[in-house]
């Protein structure tokens, strides 16, 4: 069997995290991606710590398994040149620079084309190519501007930002959908396509029904800490020691959850009875359910309400969300070499495709020679489909 996108080699420009994670993604199913990074200093993220692994950077290798780096100076005339033949034989470009700058290397869009037009080439900036290509593009930034902070919060507090990068993990998820859409594309029409896609954009398709909900009305959702706008009880309910998230979608659960609580009469009374009238009244409905859950801890609970068919768990860490992915079966991380930490896995998995067995994150200009060598020999250049330096084994992800 073989992986879904071998075959393919993925020219990748980009850096930090939002490029890095969608080449991290073609490289699980099978594609043979080449970093191109900076002399002396490379991905910026290799300097991203603490936390330090025994090689870099937790921060760089969650982003950069399975690929090859080879460190170019595009304002060398030779190592340019050798940027250009890599594009040239390219399946995939990513790219995340300011916009346009790469045209200044012949390695913009139009050119990389002309000589190359099966090339998917994908950009990634943080706000489009037209009036915001100027404005920078960081993560936290558009969590700000872009609304996310403004429904991230303590209903009292200020606007809080998502724990984690969300906005640039969304984005490289959209630029592998994007990248696949083009190659399907590509498939049926033999020509490749220019994929752009940009975090402010991502961020707002990511809102959902709180975008929806202020295109319908005009009024802009605010931060409610734990609680859901439109759902209640949906959020956490503090417990003898520590906090419950309880999940009721429907009133059957939320009778089901008043029984288990000891406190049935709940769910007849008619300021709880429906879930609008459970939202319209939810101070008080938390003020109930909280004395009645006051008497065990959220472990027991967990395992009551789970038992009775209501969707609730003990907030907990990521430590404990891998412990719980692993007692479910679902292997939830790989390892990728001695002296590195495990990471967590390909987050798909597949009846028929298997996807490669990881390999390390590269150092800085870890496959220069061979790379290089590669790019050289003009013989193998000119077959264009099967070009790749080398190939990975792969391993089965069902």
């Amino acid at each position: 069997m073989t992986a879904p996108l071998e075959g393919m080699v993925v020219a990748d420009f980009s850096r930090v995290l939002a490029g890095p994670l969608a080449t991290t993604t073609l490289a699980d199913l099978g594609a043979e991606v080449i970093k191109v990074e900076r002399p002396d200093s490379g991905d910026d993220t290799r300097r991203w710590g603490p936390p330090w692994t025994a090689t870099s950077s937790a921060y760089f290798e969650c982003a950069n398994r399975s690929k090859k780096s080879i460190s170019l100076d595009l304002t060398d005339p030779a190592d340019r040149a050798l940027a250009q033949e890599l594009a040239a034989r390219a399946d995939i470009l990513v790219e995340n620079h300011k916009v346009g700058a790469l045209d200044r290397f012949g390695l913009g869009y139009d050119q990389v084309s002309e000589s190359n037009p099966r090339i998917v080439y994908c950009s990634v900036s943080g706000f489009g190519s037209r009036d915001g290509a100027a404005l920078p593009g960081y993560d936290f930034l558009v969590q700000a501007v872009g609304g996310l902070m403004s429904i991230t919060g303590e209903t009292d507090g200020e606007p809080m930002k998502v724990g984690v990068a969300l906005v640039d993990v969304l984005t490289g998820k959209d630029a592998v959908i994007g990248i696949l859409a083009a190659l399907s594309a590509r498939a049926r029409t033999g020509t490749g396509e220019h994929v752009e896609v940009n975090l402010l954009s991502s961020l707002l398709g990511s809102l959902a029904n709180q975008a929806s909900s202020y295109l319908a009305t005009g009024v802009n959702p605010s931060h409610l800490g734990n609680a859901h706008p439109s759902i209640a009880p949906y959020q956490t309910l503090r417990c003898q020691d520590g906090l419950l998230a309880v999940t009721c979608g429907n009133d059957a659960q939320f009778a089901r959850l008043a029984d288990e609580a000891g406190r049935p009469e709940l769910a007849a009374d008619p300021r709880f009875a429906t879930n609008p009238e459970r939202v319209a009244h939810r101070a008080e409905l938390v003020t109930e359910l909280e004395l009645a859950l006051s008497v065990a801890d959220a472990a027991s609970w967990s395992e009551r309400l789970t038992q009775a068919g209501v969707p609730a768990g003990k907030v907990g860490d990521i430590g404990s969300g891998i412990a719980l992915a692993r007692r479910l079966g679902l292997g939830p991380t790989v390892h990728v070499g001695p002296d590195h930490p495990p990471q967590v896995r390909h987050a798909v998995t597949y009846s028929r495709s298997v996807t490669r067995t990881p390999t390390p994150p590269p150092s800085l200009g870890e496959h220069d020679a061979e790379i290089r060598s590669w790019l050289l020999d003009r013989d193998t250049g000119a077959e264009r489909r099967d070009q790749q330096p080398s190939t990975h084994p792969t391993v089965s992800n069902g």
